[in-house]
């Protein structure tokens, strides 16, 4: 009888639904000796594999071992092993080599195939994520009236991008809900303890208690309350950042999304409820939509569309290297309030939302020129929900500009003003956002002139960056900028 091997990001029901056979599961510590994940990402995927296993009983042989093959091979060199599509070209090699039969892929809302076909009939234009989004919500029926889009229109972005409440320390919204710990969560921490003082591994950041879900049944109490008390509220502003509210009102279920327990269109429908009970307002409910059937499945696509090779790309031929105080989340490294605030948030939760990790995080490697490849494998590790198909097109084609373009049309970052209207930490920052030269110039609009100087042939042709790269001739101190952040380099502002 055949076998059916599970990935620990294939714990969901949609992933055994159609089997009757017996079920394989590996717990590789080899995965942990090779790289430094964050603590806390460790702790959540070994308890979601091991409530996956308990859930599903005698059907499922759980092995722990040093790696994947010395357990599958035996049972794949007698033809018995099948496997859902893997989320990684490692993974899918490996299955490959081993022999497994591979399945399509689950846990998206739109089948490669599909994706494959609207790309080729791009033919030879860029591929948009503002068309596919549009067209996933036509293939699924998803905020539609008559065919048409619920609101009026496609895309409410413009009304969510509001910086946070003047004056405000929250937004006042309730907290998301919190799953408890239970005994298979101390044998995790436990394990993790005994192997980090054996020396066997070690970790960044830092294992609290768990606040992500490890369970279906947690991960759907966790997305039930965040369209009940939370998502309303989310769309005004989800890309505020906050130092008193590090959640905002955003609804935490990537991770559990990532590890498989939630299937995509069952969480956009549950949104739509929402909206079609007049519960939530459709920016709200249009903007999370966006995020789950639209970014979400493009970067899955994305990664798989553009090759491996995409990981190396390096248009920038950005080749310094991260410096080990970032590397280490060591937020007291630095006096610049942005980025010692958003290293802690990581450091303690492995969660920041995403405009911490495009325009403060990914926007200073960008400018520091740090290789696109360590920052993948940096956010790919740091993050619980990161994995690889996630971030190389995150890191490489947004965050870094790496590609070139062939994903965005502009690089993601900014001076010191954009963080300064959407956060609320220039207040407390010894840094002034107005200023780029001298003791008090912020390390974010000193870097984002320096970063234009650097390029300025490459930009000055782009119709989104040309006006941007004719301001440095309007600089008078142009070359003691260059000259101060050359001096500055990988050293924490």
């Amino acid at each position: 009888m055949t076998t059916r091997w599970l990935f620990g990001d294939q714990l969901g029901p949609h992933f055994v639904d159609d089997h009757r056979g017996p079920l394989l599961m590996v717990e590789s510590t080899g995965v942990f000796r090779r790289r430094r994940f964050h603590r806390a990402k460790a702790h959540l995927v070994l308890s979601a594999m091991r409530h996956r296993a308990a859930e599903l009983g005698d059907r499922l042989t759980y092995v722990q071992a040093e790696t994947y093959a010395e357990v599958v091979r035996p049972l794949a060199s007698a033809g018995d092993v099948e496997v859902v599509h893997p989320t990684s070209y490692a993974a899918l090699g490996l299955v490959e080599r081993l022999g497994c039969t591979v399945l399509p892929p689950r846990g998206f809302a739109t089948a490669r195939e599909d994706f494959e076909r609207w790309a080729e009939g791009r033919r030879g234009k860029r591929l948009l994520m503002e068309d596919f989004y549009r067209r996933a919500r036509q293939a699924h029926g998803v905020l539609l009236d008559g065919g048409e889009p619920a609101g009026g229109q496609w895309n409410f972005d413009h009304e969510n991008r509001q910086p946070p409440p003047k004056g405000a320390d929250t937004l006042g919204v309730t907290e998301p809900w919190w799953p408890g710990e239970d005994d298979i969560d101390a044998q995790v921490r436990e394990d993790l303890d005994r192997w980090e003082r054996d020396g066997e591994v070690s970790f960044i950041g830092r294992d609290g208690p768990r606040i992500f879900p490890a369970t279906r049944r947690q991960a759907l109490r966790a997305l039930d309350h965040f369209v009940e008390h939370r998502l309303p509220e989310f769309g005004a502003h989800e890309d505020a950042i906050l130092e008193g509210d590090p959640w905002m009102a955003h609804s935490l279920v990537s991770a559990p999304m990532n590890l498989g327990l939630l299937d995509p269109l069952e969480v956009v429908e549950r949104a739509e409820e929402a909206y079609r009970s007049g519960a939530a307002p459709i920016e709200s409910v249009e903007g999370f939509v966006r995020q789950v059937i639209g970014w979400r499945d493009y970067v899955w696509h994305v990664y798989w569309h553009m090759g491996d090779g995409y990981r190396r790309e390096n248009a920038l031929a950005a080749r310094q290297r991260i410096p080990q105080w970032f590397a280490e989340l060591d937020g007291d490294a630095t006096d610049a309030r942005c980025l010692s605030h958003t290293l802690d948030r990581v450091a303690e939760h492995g969660w920041v939302h995403h405009i911490p990790r495009l325009m403060v995080l990914g926007s200073y490697a960008l400018q520091r020129g740090w290789a696109p490849a360590q920052v993948t494998d940096w956010f790919h590790r740091a993050f619980v929900d990161g994995y690889d198909w996630v971030m190389v097109p995150n890191i490489v084609g947004m965050s870094q500009h790496a590609d070139g373009g062939q994903m965005m049309t502009k690089p993601y970052t900014s001076g010191g003003a954009y963080i300064n209207t959407m956060s609320d930490h220039c207040g407390s920052c010894r840094f002034d956002p107005k200023v780029r030269v001298g003791e008090d110039a912020c390390p974010f609009s000193a870097g984002y002139w320096w970063f234009l100087d650097r390029h300025r042939e490459r930009f000055e042709g782009n119709h989104r960056m040309s006006r941007a790269v004719r301001g440095l001739d309007r600089l008078k101190d142009l070359a003691e900028l260059v000259e101060q952040e050359d001096a500055r380099g990988n050293r924490a502002p």
